[in-house]
């Protein structure tokens, strides 16, 4: 996680003050070192919609050096030629912002494309020789990262196969690094066993379980607001904050996923990965550095220290919802998820979860952390909100104000990545009476932020070895330590409401009622500022 500061002083967009700010700069970055990137599964989705155009924005940024290559590989038969015209046409479909024909000209002849069958050897002789190839034509070095982009039902083979090919190895100061994406298993037993099988073959220390919210840029921020920061810090415990609510909320429905989602659903595809792991950051305690290992290791601690959920506590503290038919803002028509391509008419999937968990630590003691996420709801965005505690209100008692306006921190991660607070002060007038006002940071207006994939970072993080934003294998257990009870529950006991909330709204009644029985709500979200 590369961190480069100028400083410079900036207007707020939003507020009428002067700010001083810290701003990026890649010029004291240093461009990654030699090295070949390996993708398998070259043709699918993720790989022109996300990672050749992350891959295409570090060339625009100077992150990679001249001695670089890349080689897809998968099972349709395809010519290099060809492979390199429709890369370059995705880029440019793809692309988050204007594309460079001299960057196009320097990317294109490092473009080269294996097929075969990802459980055949003798796929993997041809990469070696590819490999040898390259490595005497471009001087990278021996240096390999293998990018599974695969389904996850092939992690276990292509590791295995990668060891016995003799592709895995270190030797002579050449690394060898590969990229997992989620899910990282289906519960703890069979995340377990895919961290043992693949332990077989590589070091922790090659292993790179990604997730790519961590390569956001807000949710990175999160480290250097809570420590950077010492007016935060003081106040970040169960002394000044009431709770804490997480939403990330999806506007679309299952679209073309329908068959990987059926078999999925939203507990595991954004709990145990992407909510845990903006849970972990807000929560942990300061690391000793920012070395991978000293964040990791408190993020673990939270995780452990996550009160377990018995049956009961699953039954009360956890909801569960299938988004009906419904409509849009714009009142366009939206099918029901039973309705949607590839998914079984009598699913007992859910497409929404909602949850309650405590922290059973001193920091944290007392303080509810509210989950949500869904698809098909009214809109995309996602946040952490941080609601702090009333002040006593006897000061207020002779006046008009029936309510003390609620202190929110919220830290917005998409879209318009930023942060706002909002406090109360005095409305204008005779009368002391509050209202509600906002102090509000957004990163594309003050820093001149571009637009990115989110996988910038942690690709360039890969080549460079810093695995501060990866998840160790102890990270992914513990998370499923969390969510095999409610998977289990729900195994045993199917819903029986399903579907339960209509698309385009904010999810089933019972995730509301999870906190009215607190005396809270869920707050508006700030997607739209």
């Amino acid at each position: 996680m590369a961190i480069a500061i100028k400083s410079s002083v900036s207007q707020s967009s939003t507020a009428n003050a002067s700010t001083t700010s810290s701003a990026g700069s890649n010029a004291t970055i240093k461009p990654a070192g030699p090295c070949v990137t390996v993708i398998f599964g070259a043709s699918g989705d993720l790989t022109k919609r996300k990672l050749i155009p992350a891959l295409y924005n570090l060339v625009q940024q100077k992150l990679l050096p001249d001695q670089f290559a890349i080689i897809g590989i998968g099972r349709t038969p395809m010519p290099t030629e060809d492979f390199r015209g429709k890369i370059l046409n995705a880029l440019r479909e793809f692309a988050t912002g204007e594309i460079e024909d001299s960057l196009l000209d320097w990317l294109a002849p490092r473009l080269h494309y294996l097929s075969g069958d990802f459980a055949n050897p003798e796929t993997y002789q041809q990469l070696k020789e590819t490999l040898t190839h390259i490595d005497q034509e471009r001087t990278t070095q021996g240096n390999y990262l293998y990018y599974l982009a695969t389904a996850p039902t092939f992690f276990d083979e292509i590791t295995r196969q990668l060891g016995a090919a003799g592709l895995a190895q270190e030797s002579a100061g050449q690394w060898r690094r590969v990229v997992f994406e989620k899910p990282f298993g289906r519960d703890l037993a069979s995340a377990q066993k895919l961290n043992q099988d693949i332990g077989q073959v590589l070091s922790e220390e090659q292993i790179y379980r990604i997730d790519h919210y961590l390569g956001k840029e807000t949710v990175q921020n999160i480290l250097v607001f809570r420590f950077g920061n010492g007016m935060f810090e003081p106040t970040w415990n169960h002394r000044y904050i009431d709770h804490v609510q997480i939403t990330v909320a999806e506007q679309v429905g299952v679209e073309a996923r329908g068959g990987y989602y059926d078999d999925s659903g939203a507990l595991r595809d954004m709990i145990q990965n992407h909510l845990f792991q903006l849970l972990a950051m807000v929560a942990m305690e300061p690391p000793v550095s920012f070395a991978a290992d000293a964040v990791r290791d408190e993020k673990s601690k939270v995780l452990r220290a996550i009160q377990p959920l018995s049956a009961e506590d699953v039954l009360r503290d956890v909801v569960r919802g299938q988004y009906d038919a419904g409509q849009d803002a714009n009142q366009y028509p939206l099918v029901a998820y039973r309705a949607e391509p590839k998914v079984n008419p009598q699913s007992q999937t859910e497409t929404f979860v909602a949850m309650k968990l405590t922290i059973d630590n001193w920091r944290w003691a007392g303080v509810p952390f509210y989950l949500r996420t869904g698809k098909h709801l009214p809109e995309r965005t996602s946040e952490i909100a941080i609601q702090f505690k009333q002040v006593p209100s006897l000061l207020f008692r002779e006046t008009s104000m029936e309510e003390l306006v609620p202190n929110f921190l919220v830290i917005r991660l998409q879209p318009n990545e930023g942060i706002s607070l909002h406090f109360g002060a005095k409305v204008p007038g005779p009368k002391v009476q509050m209202g509600g006002v906002d102090m509000d940071f957004c990163y594309a207006n003050y820093f001149n932020a571009t637009p990115t994939t989110g996988y910038e970072t942690l690709l360039y993080d890969c080549m460079t070895g810093d695995a501060t934003l990866f998840q160790r294998s102890d990270n992914v257990e513990l998370g499923w330590e969390v969510v095999t009870p409610i998977l289990d529950v729900w195994q045993a006991m199917p819903a029986r409401d399903f579907p339960n909330y209509a698309a385009g709204s904010w999810g089933p009644n019972a995730a509301d009622n999870l906190l009215t029985r607190d005396g809270r709500k869920w707050r508006a979200t700030d997607s739209k500022r």
